[in-house]
């Protein structure tokens, strides 16, 4: 037989062999994050209505996802992207983080127990670095509204992000109009307001259309986000790809030190898992979204759990997310590497 004939089967052989031999390993990978998904679809189920989450690891780029292309509402989520505006402004010199920011009274808005005390007239005065500690960590609405305004606003935000790349994610209101809406309630002018404005205007609302208002809100596309998109916002941001080094170690150090959510992504992983996240909350809505670093050399996983239309009580929200992200983590804990 002629030689070159068999020296060109035994190369074909070979490569049916080494074809058949990756097969199943290609298959194997796609089968456990397959499991995975399914898991966290379990983890779901307790929140009630729908939840999506997605978890990506950063150093293998391998992906789960679950409902990861619907639109859910960020609540307080939402001030990731302020703040990536806000440090993009400090990196190019527009805006400096010592800036200080006079506050009064008009700027007290719902959510905000920390200041409330501190703007009495004649107010008060904080850094935006100050305010950028209270936004993340205690996701404190009347310091957001003000970095917000000191963005540019809620499109300058929205403008940043399509800028990076990023679609998916969207801002379109202030904390106190995104409530006022979520509730149906109708604000006068912002000058106008104070706490007592803000407790007529939900109070003026009957319960049929305080329901009414939580069904638009879940269908509203403003200040909605993907899971997808936020997933790969903070892949992102933690690959140093939004902003300079400096801005991303300082906003990555805050959302590290976040004081929200201790029973969300955190609430049933290993005591001392670090985990840079934020939250966000309101009726029937309960996310969670940030970097968890796995121990053992075994890398990092961005993830993003957000939800909607939920009528379970809190604790089940929160034990939903702490499903979801305990399954993650044991997953690519226990496959660091792509298979």
């Amino acid at each position: 037989m002629n030689s070159r004939f068999l020296q060109c089967s035994f190369g074909v052989a070979v490569g049916l062999i080494v074809l058949l031999q990756s097969a199943p390993a290609v298959a194997q990978t796609d089968a456990s994050l397959a499991r995975l998904e399914r898991a966290m679809a379990r983890g779901a189920t307790i929140a009630g209505g729908l939840v999506g989450a997605t978890a990506i690891h950063l150093e293998s780029g391998r992906k789960v996802s679950l409902n990861g292309d619907q639109p859910f509402p960020m609540a307080s989520t939402y001030k990731v992207p302020i703040a990536i505006e806000l440090l993009t402004r400090a990196d190019v010199g527009t805006l400096r983080l010592d800036e200080m920011i006079d506050l009064v009274a008009a700027d007290l808005h719902p959510g905000s127990g920390t200041l409330t005390p501190l703007l009495n007239q004649p107010g008060v005065s904080l850094s935006i670095r100050n305010l950028m500690e209270l936004m993340l960590r205690i996701s404190d609405n009347s310091a957001t509204d003000r970095l917000l305004t000191r963005a540019g606003g809620s499109e300058a935000v929205t403008a940043r992000l399509r800028a990076l790349g990023i679609d998916g994610i969207r801002v379109d209101r202030p904390t106190a109009v995104l409530i006022a809406d979520r509730y149906g309630a109708s604000l006068p002018a912002p000058e106008t307001w104070t706490p007592e404005v803000f407790e007529r205007a939900f109070d003026a609302q009957s319960e049929e259309a305080r329901a009414a208002a939580a069904i638009e809100f879940d269908r509203d596309p403003k200040d909605t986000a993907t899971p997808n998109a936020f997933a790969g916002l903070l892949a992102r941001l933690h690959q140093g790809e939004l902003v300079s080094p400096d801005s991303t170690a300082l906003l990555l150090d805050i959302m590290e030190r976040c004081l929200t959510g201790v029973n969300r992504l955190k609430g049933l992983l290993p005591a001392g898992t670090v985990v840079a996240h934020k939250t966000g909350s309101i009726s029937g809505t309960a996310n969670d979204v940030g970097i968890i670093t796995l121990p053992e050399s075994a890398g990092h996983v961005a993830i993003a759990v957000l939800m909607k239309s939920s009528d379970r009580p809190s604790a089940d929200r929160d034990r939903a997310i702490a499903e979801i992200a305990r399954a993650v983590y044991d997953y690519f804990l226990f496959r660091p590497d792509t298979d």
